[in-house]
């Protein structure tokens, strides 16, 4: 079951942002699967903080 995940091909039409459907800096970290542009337009909503 690994050796099947492991070897899976992602295919272009999956790497866009649910938000906007850019895709260039797209974050999957955590499942969000947004740009980065949008990420900073929601990070505070969701929960992130930012540290200097």
């Amino acid at each position: 079951m690994a050796a099947e995940k492991k070897n899976k091909k992602i295919d272009a039409r999956e790497l866009i942002c649910t938000t906007c459907g850019g895709r260039r800096r797209l974050i999957h970290k955590y499942g969000l699967e947004v740009c980065g542009r949008c990420f900073r337009e929601v990070a505070s909503k969701i929960g992130f903080k930012k540290y200097n």
